[in-house]
């Protein structure tokens, strides 16, 4: 049997590091070809580790930016199999200090992202009968660490979109599903450990939440 992802058009929002990078390297390697829509960075940067890279400039908060994309893709490739939705951005201040834009800021990437970039790929899903659609959550949809007020409410709505999601495009054979990964060691949960004095602390204190004993990696530990 062949690869099941081969010849598949797989978009990766915010791809161009962390997790969504390692998600778009994993797709490769599955033979799809890999459409990374980021606000900065370009295919040189994988170096040949992704050899059927596309990137692609996105702004996930601006909905003209959102339709341009998802055009240039199909323009390129005709079709949309694989949707995974990874952008984001987390934000470390107690509820008295946040701001208005604070708060819609992350709504903006987290939650309305996602949301847009579904109601702009599914057209095309729909056509094919098939799709697949991941929403990157988190396990801050379900418990909280300080200062995360804001982030935790944008990622469980995108816990209830995915649900809403999969009710009405199930039938047109279209999955959703969510990932909620735990405390990762990529950029966004790093500004976190350097607002505490003593990081080997919190440090310790974030691995003992994990059942392994340690936090996670965006990509395989080697053993």
């Amino acid at each position: 049997m062949g690869n099941r992802l081969s010849g598949k058009v797989a978009v990766v929002t915010g791809g161009n590091r962390g997790i969504g990078r390692a998600i778009a390297e994993r797709l490769a390697e599955e033979e799809a070809v890999v459409v990374v829509g980021d606000l900065v960075g370009e295919p040189a940067a994988f170096g040949s580790s992704v050899p059927e890279l596309v990137f692609l400039h996105l702004d996930v908060t601006k909905e003209v930016s959102i339709r341009a994309f998802v055009d240039e893709v199909l323009l390129r490739f005709g079709r949309i199999d694989v949707l995974v939705n990874n952008a984001g951005k987390v934000i470390h201040k107690s509820i008295d200090e946040q701001t208005a834009e604070d708060w819609d800021g992350l709504m903006a990437v987290n939650l309305r992202g996602p949301f847009l970039m579904a109601k702009y790929v599914v057209p095309e899903m729909r056509r094919s009968g098939l799709g697949t659609i991941v929403n990157i959550g988190s396990v801050e949809g379900y418990m909280v660490n300080p200062w995360h007020t804001a982030y935790a409410a944008t990622k469980a709505g995108v816990h209830g979109l995915t649900l809403g999601l999969a009710v009405d495009l199930g039938p047109d054979g279209i999955r959703c599903n969510t990932v909620c990964p735990g405390w990762i060691d990529a950029e966004l949960n790093r500004a976190y450990l350097e607002m505490h004095p003593d990081r080997s602390l919190i440090e310790r204190e974030l691995s003992q939440l994990h059942p392994v004993g340690r936090t996670g990696a965006p990509c395989a530990v080697p053993s």
